[in-house]
């Protein structure tokens, strides 16, 4: 009987210790599942493919080389030619300025959505992604289970995390939720037009045939399969981990350090991966400067996990702030990669005959906890705000683009593919309505006028519209709408909506014909995350706290 009790005793320790550290077990035991299931092997050379060793014509008679350079989450006060850059002005950023400086401005540069995947199928189409069903960002389902325990003690003065466990039954898994493969690309349009294309860095839009990037047109691709920029023990790397916010904690608990190549086998990369996507995109411009070439470098920075390269930390020593010193360290390594970049085009002798476009998938993140990423704008990565949507938007190509060109019309990421097409003489698919437009003639002054009448947003029942200066968004969670005139209060300071019901009215006619004309999402939103307008993650709820809540 004695043995029984203490056994019986044991038991219950081990039950309370797991219940305790329930949440631990489960994200170690996913880590363990997924790296079974996807081994990471060593660090292996990329073999990318050789464009001819002598041109067949003189690169100002090719059509031009296109670059362009995808950042994650990056705000719009985080680039210095904006806003004096982050940390207070002490960090500058001046080889993105640079292609400001010697390119064309977009003062206002609009992210097609608020948040990563649903931008970067839109950017990639010209489209804008509810048109086919691609409504939300796709996440594994272990995510929203692992969300609802972080958040099962939220404070009575916060707004709950909403999860809808009734869903989760027809989740398809992760590598399946994606762009379909029947969606043209820019890396397929020009592809047809005899470039040769290449993707570095980020993808998520599915991670199965039909929808890998070697599927919709890339001829390589070295595709990132982690969220580590190194491992977290390296030397080499300093963290900043923020316990307050559950995607965060998420991003750790399951983290990896990978990349995968036209579809291989998972392998680590060579260096902190800000500087190892640079690297391979820098061969990819050696190995090729010799044929008209398409590359899509997305980096991951400067999205969490939050991780600095030791150097670049050591480097600005002068900020106190630990978390705030890692994220600008971060956006050092992304534009010292920039300049790299435009190096190796002027080293290559394909300098004047390449257009590079800069910009972010959509603002920066509240959760990470620094107020000022966005500024002067508010709102956060997943909200319509400007903030979550005012994106930083550059362009240049020497010789056909004038320096200190600065463009302050509405544009959308959705102008990327048009541009492309009309630069490169490339087809676009004519059975198909594409939503951008070529930005060129507006650029160089051969057209006035607006490019875009309206532009739109949609992300479940949140939803916005931008036409002629009034910006109007909508929401049922919670039932409101906010209404301001850009151009008198770009800010977003007033809510003008109980004033202007006519204009209300107008504009919600403009977003119901809009989404008459778009499709159901290919899946369902899961979860449901209150997003607060003006505090970040780490910033305590209070009553009257304005919010929205982003569905997803």
């Amino acid at each position: 009987m004695k043995k029984l009790g203490i056994g019986l005793c044991v038991i219950l320790i081990l039950g309370i210790v797991a219940y305790i550290y329930r949440l631990t077990i489960l994200m170690k035991v996913y880590q363990i599942v997924n790296n079974r299931r996807n081994p990471v092997e060593a660090n292996r050379p990329v073999n990318w493919s050789q464009g001819p060793d002598q041109p067949a014509k003189p690169a100002t008679e090719r059509p031009p080389n296109i670059i362009f350079i995808l950042t994650d989450d990056m705000g719009f006060n985080d680039v210095s030619f904006y806003n004096g850059g982050a940390a207070d002005g002490t960090l500058q950023t001046p080889h993105i300025d640079a292609i400001a400086r010697e390119g064309v401005v977009f003062t206002n540069g609009y992210a097609v959505s608020a948040t990563c995947a649903p931008s970067r199928a839109s950017i990639l189409t010209g489209r804008y992604s509810t048109r086919f069903g691609f409504e939300y960002t796709p996440m594994p389902s272990v995510g929203p289970r692992i969300m609802k325990m972080m958040t099962r003690n939220t404070k009575p003065s916060a707004k709950p995390v909403i999860i809808h466990d009734d869903r989760f039954e027809h989740m398809k898994d992760f590598s399946e939720l994606g762009m379909p493969g029947s969606e043209i690309t820019i890396a397929e349009m020009l592809k047809k037009a005899g470039y040769y294309t290449a993707h570095i860095g980020k993808w998520h839009l599915g991670y199965v045939s039909p929808m890998r990037p070697i599927d919709q047109g890339f001829d390589d691709s070295l595709n990132m399969m982690g969220m580590f920029y190194l491992p977290e023990d390296s030397p080499q790397v300093v963290n900043a981990k923020q316990d307050f916010d559950p995607i965060d904690r998420m991003c750790w608990a399951s983290g990896r350090f990978a990349v995968r190549f036209n579809g291989g086998k998972d392998f680590e990369p060579r260096d902190y991966l800000t500087d190892y996507f640079t690297d391979e995109a820098i061969k990819v411009i050696e190995a090729n400067k010799n044929r008209p070439f398409f590359l899509y470098l997305a980096h991951w920075g400067i999205h969490n996990p939050l991780q600095a390269k030791k150097e670049d930390y050591d480097a600005l020593s002068h900020i106190k702030d630990h978390r705030l010193r890692v994220y600008a360290a971060m956006i050092r390594a992304v534009d010292r990669g920039v300049g790299r970049v435009m190096a190796a085009l002027k080293a290559n002798g394909i300098d004047d005959n390449t257009l590079v476009i800069f910009t972010s998938d959509n603002g920066g993140a509240g959760y990470l906890g620094l107020p000022d990423v966005n500024k002067p704008y508010r709102g956060w990565k997943a909200t319509f705000f400007e903030g979550g949507i005012h994106v930083p938007f550059f362009a240049r190509w020497p010789g056909t683009i004038s320096p200190g060109t600065r463009f302050d019309k509405p544009i959308s990421h959705l102008d990327i593919f048009g541009t492309a097409a009309a630069v490169s003489g490339a087809e676009i698919p004519g059975d198909r309505k594409i939503d951008g437009v070529d930005l060129m003639p507006f650029i160089r002054g051969q057209k006035t006028g607006d490019p875009h009448e309206s532009l739109f947003w949609r992300q479940g029942y949140y939803r916005g519209v931008l036409n002629g200066g009034w910006k109007m968004t909508v929401s049922t969670r919670p039932e409101k709408v906010w209404l301001f005139n850009l151009r008198e209060d770009p800010t977003e300071q007033n809510n003008i909506a109980a004033k202007y019901p006519k204009k209300v009215a107008e504009l919600r006619a403009l977003l119901e014909a809009h989404n008459a004309e778009q499709v159901e999402s290919l899946w369902e939103s899961v979860v449901e995350g209150p997003v607060k307008i003006d505090k970040t993650g780490a910033d305590p709820w209070a009553e009257g706290d304005e919010y929205i809540y982003w569905p997803n």
